[in-house]
């Protein structure tokens, strides 16, 4: 009688710990995209350029925001249907542009 319900807190529980190790992993590759493509000056379609008024005339500063979106598998039938979504990540990768010359 017990058994059916720590098997469900069993695999409720290996669904966050999925879905938090997945997001770590999406964001540190939006990380690295963002630092990568700052770098090289190359930009995807999905990036976003910020740009900054800095009080010196020489400095003008430009911020790359990356987006990283990706599907989280559902281990637990039914769960993402009772909490209404789409099992997803969707995390954002942020560095400073540098001028190309």
């Amino acid at each position: 009688m017990v058994l059916i319900p720590l098997l469900i807190l069993f695999l409720v529980g290996l669904q966050i710990i999925i879905a938090t190790n997945i997001r770590n992993g999406d964001l540190a590759l939006a990380e690295s995209d963002a630092s990568t493509r700052a770098i090289s000056g190359e930009l995807a379609v999905s990036d976003e350029v910020i740009e900054l008024n800095s009080p010196d005339s020489f400095t003008h500063i430009r911020v790359l925001v990356t987006h990283r979106r990706s599907l989280v598998p559902s281990i637990v039938p039914g769960l993402i249907e009772l909490l209404g979504g789409a099992p997803s990540t969707n995390v954002k990768g942020v560095a400073i542009m540098e001028d190309v010359n």
